[in-house]
Order: structure tokens, then C-alpha cells, then sequence
């Protein structure tokens, strides 16, 4: 029973998770309060897991939830489920590209989806936000991170720096990753 809806939770996010890895925030949120597969903290790992392994971030999220949820096989149902719509429109797609890119509608289609994909990417970020930079306590009172709080500002300021910004995704990543375990030891 879990590997079906496994199969549907992870195909219908392939379906509708239009814009990349990222755009799958959303819906992977959404599965916290559906589910027990994993908790909004664990979202957070999962989503630093992704970053920093090779591969498209939506697919290693999916293959993380699915391990947590019911294994190896189930790692194995998300990733394929969230891939198999991808692979049957880019197959239609193909088919007919010279009239799809023509078509007006479709124009107009993703001339409305890009800013609601923006839109769900931003409520994602918004809610990461809210979860790296919060301390809830026993008493489910919460409370800045103002440790956390100044990392993520200083590191969003030191990228705007021209040289910073091509810097190579990894090298935040492990930056980040040092500078937590010198805060937290």
C-alpha cells in the first residue's frame, strides 16, 4: 500500500512540479502534513542532502523521501514515479515540437506558469527560511536563530561580491557545513 501512494504522491509532483528540483519544495511540504514519512526539520536536511550530491536536486529528494518513507524500494518507486511524466510529455513534446513552439496558446500557457512557478519556488524559500533560522523549544515557543540568522546574512552578502558569486555551489555547501560544526562543538 505504501509503494502506491509512493507512486501517486511522487508522479503527481512530477506532473505538476513545472520549473525544476526546486519547484518540488512545495509539494514535498505538502507531504509532511499528509504523511509521516518525514518532518519539515528532516525537509530541511533532505534539501541539503540534495544540493550537495550529484544529479537533479527534484530526483535526489525524491529518492531521499522514498528511502525514509519505506526503503530501498521505496527510494526506487519516488524516483521513478517522479520521473515517468517528465519522460512521457518530453517524449509528445518531441513528436511535435516544431507546432508546440509555435502555438500560441502554449505561449500564453507558460507566459501565466513561469511567474506561478516563481511564486511556489518563493513560498519554498520563504518556509525554509522559516525552519533554518527558528529554534522551537519543548514548550513549542519559537525563537530566532540569531546564530543561523547571521550566517544565512552573511553569506547571502559575501555573494554579492562579484568574485564570490562564481564560486561553485559545493564551496557554500562546505563552508556552511564547517562553520555549523565550530558553532555547534
Amino acid at each position: 500500500m505504501i509503494y502506491i501512494r509512493l507512486f501517486y504522491e511522487f508522479f503527481k509532483i512530477g506532473l505538476f512540479a513545472i520549473g525544476g528540483g526546486m519547484a518540488t519544495l512545495p509539494f514535498l511540504m505538502d507531504l509532511t502534513a499528509k504523511y509521516d514519512w518525514y518532518t519539515k526539520a528532516e525537509l530541511t536536511n533532505m534539501i541539503a542532502i540534495s544540493q550537495s550530491t550529484p544529479g537533479p536536486v527534484g530526483i535526489n529528494m525524491a529518492t531521499y523521501a522514498g528511502y525514509n518513507a519505506a526503503g530501498i524500494p521505496g527510494a526506487v518507486v519516488a524516483t521513478l514515479s517522479l520521473v515517468a511524466p517528465a519522460l512521457v510529455i518530453i517524449m509528445v513534446i518531441a513528436k511535435f515540437l516544431a507546432d508546440f513552439n509555435e502555438n500560441k496558446t502554449v505561449q500564453a500557457a507558460f507566459y501565466g506558469i513561469r511567474p506561478a512557478v516563481a511564486a511556489l519556488i518563493g513560498y519554498a524559500v520563504w518556509e525554509l527560511v522559516k525552519i533554518s533560522l527558528t529554534i522551537v523549544n519543548g514548550n513549542g515557543v519559537t525563537a530566532i536563530d540569531y546564530p543561523g540568522a547571521f550566517l544565512c546574512a552573511a553569506a547571502f552578502g559575501i555573494m554579492q561580491i562579484k568574485y564570490c558569486k562564481k564560486l561553485h555551489p559545493l564551496v557554500w555547501i562546505i563552508i556552511g557545513a564547517v562553520i555549523g560544526i565550530v558553532l555547534k562543538l
